[in-house]
């Protein structure tokens, strides 16, 4: 029966690790085709299609976006400070509400996760919200603008967090240290932060993803280039680029704009720094996102 049962068991991680396999390469293949399409020559792109290798061999697309580089530079400067701000004030507000309703003894906990439930499942909709933060918070045009909307969607966040501290984290550890007369943010800081790093790397993973491709908030609150994200900055890149190759006879332009192989190179340069940074992250995202997702 041994021998049986360990001839199933190679049969089935083999064939797993097949599903893997595959799963990995439907995964990976329009990455490559997407970098391999933005290092094509534009006229061998239109006539032979995606290929994983560049039949013609051009940097054209990236040589436009250079030429463009100091608006592009601005932008990445203005999403690099959203991430990490909107990332950090996230973590925060995260960490703390978490540790809250991770908590037994807090008056009206009952009511405050209701809530924080109801904000997962509704939202005040588009108007309502763009007249909110127009009218009364006043940061159309601002860099808040690009912050501030999603700090307040983080319901789900909310829940990973909090299902972690409270099933992953010992209650012994807390009451230990309230007995040596801690307080309730010190026991947060010394105690459960350090412990709860795998579940807040993956929180701050899936945030900064989140701020880094968000552009519906600049659509909505801003006008000024100045303040243009990498992702708005790209897309009216990319508006442009459409433009031009349709009204290329009108204007006068050369007829030969790479504009196929621009909008693969434009997103290279969108994703760029997120497939850089995730491996950075990643040994804490399958820990922290299975326990987190733990009912409590």
């Amino acid at each position: 029966m041994s021998g049986v049962r360990s001839r199933e068991d190679k049969a089935f991680v083999a064939a797993a690790h097949i599903v893997m396999i595959i799963l990995t390469i439907c995964a990976l293949a329009p990455f490559v085709l997407m970098i391999s399409g933005s290092l094509t020559d534009n006229d061998a792109l239109v006539k032979n299609g995606y290929q994983f290798i560049p039949s013609v061999f051009s940097a054209d697309a990236y040589a436009y976006i250079l030429q463009e580089w100091a608006q592009i530079g601005n932008a990445y400067l203005v999403t690099i400070v959203v991430t990490v701000t909107g990332t950090a004030v996230s973590l925060f507000l995260v960490s703390t509400m978490g540790y809250g309703l991770a908590q037994d003894d807090v008056p009206g906990l009952n009511i405050i996760f209701v809530l924080v439930i109801i904000t997962m499942l509704f939202n005040g909709g588009v108007v309502s919200s763009y007249i909110i933060y127009s009218n009364l918070f006043h940061i159309k045009n601002t860099i808040f603008a690009l912050i501030i909307p999603n700090l307040l969607l983080n319901g789900f966040n909310i829940m990973l967090v909090r299902n972690y501290m409270r099933n992953s984290i010992p209650r012994d550890l807390s009451e230990a240290a309230e007995i040596d007369g801690a307080g309730q943010f010190r026991i947060y800081l010394t105690v459960v932060l350090p412990l709860s790093k795998p579940i807040l790397a993956t929180v701050g993973l899936l945030t900064a993803v989140g701020y880094w491709n968000d552009w519906t908030n600049g659509l909505y609150y801003v006008t000024d280039n100045t303040l243009y994200s990498v992702q708005q900055l790209l897309d009216q890149m990319n508006k442009s680029v459409q433009y031009l190759a349709s009204h290329s006879n009108i204007v006068g332009l050369n007829q030969n704009l790479p504009s196929t192989s621009i909008r693969m190179a434009i997103a290279v340069v969108g994703i760029l720094p997120i497939i850089i940074a995730y491996p950075f992250f990643q040994k804490y995202f399958e820990k922290g996102i299975t326990m987190g997702a733990v009912k409590g």
